[in-house]
């Protein structure tokens, strides 16, 4: 409900947000201008120090402060009125600077999109959406990170939805402010709420008698020039006229004879909170607000424009299904819940399968459960999970839906889509299952997962749900080929010969123009010779390093490492950059130990190769003998003498005195906590099974904390890329 709301004000308000962003931050980048160029005046000044000032021109008016500063006199010589800007100190006077035409209009634009009352309306709506947005937006951020303590923490996701999440941390405050005052100021000008005009005296009058200086007035000595607002002069012909004067909180009539106070009204307590509201505002509150302000303001648009593309990823339509079965004819019902889409791409792929089999396969998503079907004997679904446990887009009303069943027991396998990296993996399926369970359905396998849509993953699930069906299955998912460039082979390291565990590193320049962007530990996919699947390898270098750097061990029967151990320095491949930013050093100083084992060493070599500001690193990294498959021995080593990196633990299976990882993790166990105090993150590289002993190591080490591997993952400082 919260998603689609912001999701939907998103939509409707985006031209008219943008409008009055965009006008906003232009506005507040002028009030920020004008406060510079304001004469500065010192700290202590009181008005009598203005008015003492001001009183050397003639004719005289009324002086006025403005909400950059400036003093401005109005007066008038020869019966011509003027206005200058004058400075409290040296007494020099400039003409004041007259709005310019674009000025105004920008202005009339963000107040009423040049269309009076109606304009006036929609802006006041504008403001009213843009902090629903706002609330709305931190409330979902809150949640994916897995709670109000992580909203500043690392954000996961695709690219739009990082981008679209660390512009909204950086522009929440001041757009939370820009709108909330916004709605209060329409709500002000349309009566909505209690009438904030300042206080005004009634008339007094003077008493008569020579005028006494205006900068001798103890109201004027005792104002600060911060609280200034205007001070109108009697008339020159009037001798019972009295000064008007209006500061932040009161408006008095001053005797022009004596000085004294004849009439004091002081704001109520709205006025006053409106004054503040208005001057936040308006830039005139201070220059640290008004800047941010207009920078979040100015960062509005590519909100916008992000939460757009998120939202169309959302919302795109499931691709049309050739020789889809209707659902009330089908003897199996497939049911799919995607965020992003490539879901249904793996439906598809399950679909053709049964159907090759022999299998009528109805294929819809979640949203679509019909209350029976006629000749469905099983129903399976395939459910990615959104953010922290919510049901995706095509599946948000699937709960609801399955209470209304009554199609009676159903046989049901669930297959879960998402990354391991989330504190609720694939939660969401979790729920849907257990739903089903609840509504009587029968379970034909246990809930399958799949890690980052691992193609591998779902042809082993697909095996298990072949062999409950009778019916083998083979589920060989292809996604389409991506769009790839072409990488030249300039040098190539090999290790591991000797202990059976070729492994080498392969550096690559761009075949033809520049290397794509990339950074260490970001995901090179790699199309071997007549496929379309790529096989993923983790990059060891950034687009700085002039060279697109991988290690890749030799695996018996690997297709790719086949083709790529057998590659020649001149030799080509096809490939492309996928970003990986959720596995790489958090920013700032907190100490970052990598722990890697064969070839998962390359992305942490990458880091320290990277460590410019020699924050803290450890290296744990395990081989199996020194002598062969010591990757990277040299740079690390080289690292360890310029301090990028401070501490190298290896570890070799098959060395004279045998050593593992969770060894040396064991060993260090009382530096770990200390460092873990220190808010210290782990990046861990390599296999699974190395990955799950690392984890059973460090949990032990921990425990003197009443901390586990577990609680790291979800505050986000424990991060794995394990194949």
């Amino acid at each position: 409900m919260l998603r689609a709301l912001h999701s939907l004000l998103g939509l409707v308000a985006t031209a008219l947000v943008v409008v009055v962003t965009i006008t906003g931050a232009w506005l507040a980048a002028d009030a920020l201008i004008a406060r510079a160029q304001a004469p500065a005046a010192p700290a202590n000044a009181t008005v009598a120090d203005v008015a003492g000032v001001a009183a050397r021109l003639p004719g005289i008016e009324r002086i006025d402060r403005k909400p950059s500063g400036a003093i401005v006199v109005t007066y008038f010589e020869n019966d011509r009125a003027a206005q200058v800007v004058i400075d409290p100190v040296s007494g020099v006077t400039a003409p004041a600077p007259e709005a310019s035409p674009l000025m105004v209009g920008v202005r009339n634009l963000h107040r009423n999109l040049l269309a009076d009352d109606l304009g006036r309306g929609a802006v006041g709506v504008g403001a009213l959406a843009m902090l629903v947005i706002c609330i709305s937006g931190l409330w979902m951020l809150a949640r994916r990170q897995g709670g109000w303590r992580k909203l500043f923490g690392p954000i996961r996701g695709a690219s739009a939805q990082r981008l679209h999440g660390e512009l909204a941390r950086a522009a929440l405050i001041g757009l939370t402010l820009s709108a909330a005052s916004g709605v209060v100021m329409s709500g002000a000008s349309f009566e909505l709420l209690p009438d904030a005009a300042r206080a005004r005296a009634e008339s007094a009058s003077s008493a008569q008698g020579e005028r006494r200086p205006v900068f001798e007035f103890g109201a004027l000595r005792q104002t600060a020039r911060a609280d200034f607002r205007s001070l109108q002069f009697p008339a020159a012909d009037d001798p019972a006229d009295a000064y008007t004067f209006a500061t932040s909180t009161s408006e008095e009539l001053l005797d022009a004879t004596t000085g004294a106070v004849l009439r004091r009204v002081d704001n109520g307590a709205w006025a006053n909170a409106y004054q503040v509201i208005y001057a936040l505002h308006a830039g005139d509150f201070a220059w640290p607000l008004t800047l941010l302000a207009g920078l979040s303001s100015a960062l509005a648009p590519i909100l916008a424009g992000s939460g757009v593309l998120i939202w169309a990823a959302r919302r795109r339509a499931p691709p049309r299904i050739a020789g889809n079965v209707a659902a009330q004819g089908a003897d199996t019902v497939l049911l799919v819940g995607s965020e992003g889409g490539a879901t249904w791409g793996f439906a598809e792929t399950l679909r053709k399968e049964m159907a090759d089999k022999g299998f009528k396969v109805h294929v819809a998503a979640m949203n679509d459960l019909a209350p029976a079907y006629r000749a469905a004997r099983r129903l399976i679904v395939l459910a990615a999970t959104y953010g922290e446990g919510d049901a995706p887009a095509s599946a948000n009303r699937f709960l609801s839906r399955l209470a209304a069943w009554r199609g009676g027991a159903l046989d049901v396998a669930v297959l879960g889509f998402g990354d391991r990296q989330f504190p609720a993996y694939c939660a969401f399926a979790d729920q849907a299952e257990a739903a089903l369970a609840a509504a009587g359905f029968r379970s034909l396998l246990p809930l399958g997962r799949v890690d980052r849509q691992s193609a591998q993953a779902f042809a082993d699930w697909g095996v298990a749900l072949g062999s409950a069906l009778g019916a083998p299955l083979a589920l060989k998912h292809v996604q389409a080929r991506p769009k790839t460039v072409a990488l030249r082979l300039i040098e190539r390291v090999d290790y591991g010969a000797a202990v059976d565990a070729p492994t080498s590193v392969l550096r690559f320049v761009a075949a033809q123009g520049r290397l794509p962007r990339f950074e260490a530990g970001d995901l090179i996919g790699v199309l071997p010779p007549g496929e379309n699947a790529a096989r993923f390898y983790s990059l060891a270098s950034s687009r700085r390093d002039g060279v697109l750097e991988i290690c890749v061990r030799k695996r018996p029967g690997g297709v790719c490492s086949t083709f790529l151990h057998a590659l020649k320095p001149g030799d080509t491949i096809d490939g492309f950059v996928r970003e990986n930013a959720r596995f790489r050093p958090a920013p700032g100083r907190a100490p970052v130990i990598l722990i890697g084992a064969g070839a998962g060493v390359a992305p942490l070599a990458g880091f320290v190769r990277g460590n410019a500001n020699r924050r803290p690193m450890r290296l744990y990294f395990g081989a199996r003998h020194p002598a062969s498959d010591f990757l990277y021995e040299t740079e690390l080593r080289a690292a360890l003498g310029d301090r990028r990196l401070n501490a190298l633990r290896p570890a070799f299976s098959r060395a004279e005195e045998r050593s593992y990882v969770q060894t040396q993790l064991a060993a260090d166990a009382e530096t770990l906590r200390a460092l873990v105090a220190k808010g210290a993150q782990f990046l861990v590289c390599g296999g699974r099974d190395m990955a799950h002993g690392v984890g059973e190591a460090l949990s032990g080490a921990l425990a003197p904390l009443g901390l586990t591997v577990a609680d790291l993952k979800r505050e986000g400082r424990y991060v794995e890329d394990v194949f």
